[in-house]
């Protein structure tokens, strides 16, 4: 069924001209007498007007367009005016051209709304200014093609829905749309989701997993936050896009795919190859076509349309009646900064709705981080760049559990040696080498709180150290827990005169333990 347009009769002979020329388009005309208004012709899809922008019809008809699902509008000016957008939108029009008008140039103006409109549906975008239509012209430019695409912009700008929708207007909108955020996937793997693996390729792989790419074949891929991939992995994937080839993890053969790779970041990448953090080569590789994002405290004018959509969304989802904003509610979140953008206005409506206790959002409805303007947190301190070519983490899980582990036996040994040498200053009695005041190998007690050693008593302990007596185990400095457990078990046994079993239970461990030990420091029997 063709879109229908409605024509003010206000000037009747440009309303004619009109009428011809949209219907050679394909579209259905009708003509709005001065008694008829928007709600009199069923689905209408753009309303012209033909008067005056001061004149009193006018005005009722722009406020009808406003709540018939804010209907978009052309104005034709008598008046002389600059048919900037931004007079359009302070107008309330969609687009204001000044008479005359080129009949064409209305007819294609007409076309380009209905298209917008249209693509809007499809990707879910909402917005009317000037940067969000040009986002919405890149999206149908570059739809048709298989170049890679870039999209960067802050988080929560609406990125991976501008991704959608070139996959909906592209020939591969019937094959998959496959979404991957690369900071959400541990870097070890990684290579493993995008590429696939095969069957015991390591520890786990208990069968063959295809990857994203093979996912994605004669589809699209898209892979968002690509500035925190690592860049081991970088190297692979720009092999891919070179050769449209590459290898599951632990595999042999080269498989070939055809996957349009849609990419997304809200960082510099430009800085992040001068700082040596991102491949040059890739960079390059992937920003063949871009689309920039702008914030939404640079588009503003888009705040009350994108409120009314997200009020309808979340009544609809949360079965809850439909709420309005009062003007001064509106006004703050005019003011507001929006540092989560897009985003952070949409969980922020879907709250309100739900908690709002009438039909009316009122100022006082809105948190007060927001009410106060509080957009930002206070600075923070820029890090310093990290080493060119230094992935964003390097340090294994099992690499760091091992240094904790050994970290924490040394913290255990110093302990060790200061409660030898407070147990030595207790009992000075005791003369030469002191046996350990604890039996091996259980820990010692908690350290009592002493006064401080001083030097010379260190020096006396490591010359009492040096001693080796029969049937004493001595800690030195510099000792090892391995050297003290083969002490106390070359002692254990001559205590017992080689006995295993009895030197097992005063050491507190099972007589294969003691065997393996034995065995292992070569302790002579």
């Amino acid at each position: 069924m063709p879109e229908t347009i409605l024509v003010t009769t206000d000037d009747l002979a440009i309303a004619v001209r009109l009428r011809d020329a949209l219907a050679q388009e394909g579209y259905r005309v009708e003509l709005l007498a001065r008694t008829e208004g928007v709600g009199d012709v069923p689905d209408p899809g753009l309303l012209i007007l033909t008067g005056a922008l001061d004149e009193k019809r006018n005005r009722r008809l722009l406020r009808q367009a406003q709540e018939h699902d804010r209907l978009p509008v052309i104005g034709l000016s008598d008046a002389p005016v600059a048919t900037t957008p931004e007079l359009a939108r302070q107008h309330g029009y969609t687009e204001l051209l000044a008479k005359p008008v080129d009949i064409d140039e209305v007819a294609l103006l007409a076309r380009r709304i209905f298209e917008r409109r249209r693509l809007q549906a499809i990707t879910g975008i909402v917005g009317e200014t000037e940067a969000m239509r040009e986002v919405l012209e890149r999206i149908v430019q570059i739809a048709p093609v298989n170049a890679t695409v870039l999209i960067t912009g802050e988080s929560g700008t609406g990125k991976e829905l501008v991704a959608r929708g070139i996959h909906a207007l592209s020939p591969r909108r019937h094959r998959p749309f496959i979404a991957a955020n690369v900071a959400a996937l541990p870097d070890t793997l990684l290579e493993s989701e995008l590429f696939g693996h095969e069957k015991g390729a390591f520890t786990g792989a208990i069968a063959q997993r295809k990857g994203l790419f093979e996912l994605a074949h004669r589809g699209t891929l898209f892979l968002d936050e690509i500035g925190e991939m690592p860049a081991a992995t970088q190297t692979k994937l720009l092999r891919v896009l070179e050769e449209r080839a590459f290898m599951r993890v632990g595999g042999e053969e080269a498989l070939q795919v055809d996957v349009r790779v849609i990419a997304a970041t809200n960082q510099d990448l430009r800085t992040a190859v001068e700082l040596g953090d991102f491949r040059r080569d890739l960079y390059y590789r992937l920003n063949v076509l871009t689309i920039t994002l702008p914030p939404l405290r640079e588009r503003k004018a888009d705040i009350p349309l994108l409120v009314e959509t997200f009020i309808r969304q979340a009544s609809r989802e949360h079965d809850r009646p439909h709420v309005q904003l009062s003007p001064e509610a509106m006004a703050i979140l005019m003011a507001y900064d929006w540092p989560g953008n897009v985003r952070e206005l949409k969980n922020l409506i879907e709250s309100m709705v739900v908690l709002a206790p009438g039909r009316i959002i009122r100022p006082e409805d809105i948190p007060l981080p927001v009410r106060d303007g509080q957009a930002r947190p206070a600075p923070l301190p820029v890090p310093a760049p990290r080493r060119p070519g230094r992935d964003r983490e390097t340090t294994a899980p099992e690499l760091e559990f091992i240094f904790r582990t050994l970290l924490q036996l040394r913290m255990d040994i110093e302990d060790l040696r200061r409660e030898f040498e407070r147990f030595r200053r207790e009992h000075p009695e005791l003369p030469g080498p002191v046996p350990l005041p604890y039996p091996y190998p259980y820990a010692p007690p908690p350290l009592a709180p002493g006064r401080p050693i001083e030097d010379a008593e260190v020096r006396e302990t490591e010359a009492d150290d040096a001693k080796d007596d029969e049937g004493v185990v001595v800690f030195r400095p510099g000792m090892t827990m391995s050297d003290l457990e083969r002490e106390a078990i070359t002692s254990a046994l001559r205590e017992v005169r080689g006995n295993r079993r009895k030197a097992a239970e005063m050491l507190g461990i099972g007589e294969r333990t003691l065997y393996r030990k034995i065995k292992e420091y070569g302790i002579p029997l």
